[in-house]
């Protein structure tokens, strides 16, 4: 149950379609504990044998959420998807109640927008995030993925290609080239942290490195 002997963050997921069910399993998988929480008696009943406790839940009703003392986990995910009303009210219910992060689906820019200035912790668009990341990878198929670290900042992946083959770090010079700091080094199974400067690259070998958003995309024209 939530809340005794707690050693992981908790989660409730509000909105169990595709992509809050998606949310629901994957956390799940990693071991955390998850209410989900829907109005649909239907689709609560498809997950219990998935999320640590589901429950049937108007989430646009104040009293109900505060009676089901949300504002004890530490991320809500507001995963309402069409209906923006209920997701706006939604949201502004769960900021009232102290809720300390609420991470809500938006469908557009302009819901975006509105989300994070009534409080929303973050928001996310699923079709446009899937969209850019589909584009980051036709356009530089050497980036695997991208991990943002902030406004400023991001860890990213990427194959070492053809014209770094056999180089050291020190000739690739990734800190005064492309303003960034190479973390570590995947060579098939085997991961080298900290690599020194003599580190002889090859061609295949997966990179992660942390720098400056406006930087680091330089990376992308390596080939």
């Amino acid at each position: 149950m939530f809340g005794k002997n707690k050693k992981k963050p908790e989660f409730a997921v509000i909105g169990l379609g595709r992509f809050g069910r998606s949310v629901v399993k994957t956390l799940v998988a990693k071991g955390h504990s998850v209410l989900g929480i829907d109005r649909d008696a239907e689709t609560v009943q498809a997950i219990l044998d998935v999320c640590t406790q589901a429950v049937i839940l108007d989430s646009t009703n104040e009293d109900a959420l505060r009676e089901l003392d949300i504002g004890a986990f530490d991320t809500v995910v507001v995963a309402i998807g069409t209906d923006f009303e209920s997701n706006l009210i939604t949201t502004a219910a769960l900021k009232a109640i102290g809720v300390r992060r609420v991470i809500c689906k938006a469908l557009s820019t302009r819901q975006k927008d509105i989300l994070l200035r009534i409080g929303a912790s973050e928001v996310i668009q699923p079709e446009v995030d899937a969209g850019h990341q589909l584009a980051l990878e036709l356009a530089a198929p050497n980036l695997l993925d991208r991990i943002p670290l902030g406004d400023k900042h991001t860890i990213l992946e990427f194959k070492v290609t053809a014209s770094m083959h056999e180089k050291t770090l020190v000739d690739a010079d990734f800190r005064k080239v492309y303003g960034v700091t190479v973390m570590a080094i995947k060579r098939d199974n085997e991961i080298t942290v900290s690599p020194s400067g003599t580190f002889l690259m090859q061609e295949g070998d997966i990179l992660v490195v942390l720098g400056e958003v406006d930087k680091i995309t330089r990376l992308e024209n390596l080939t």
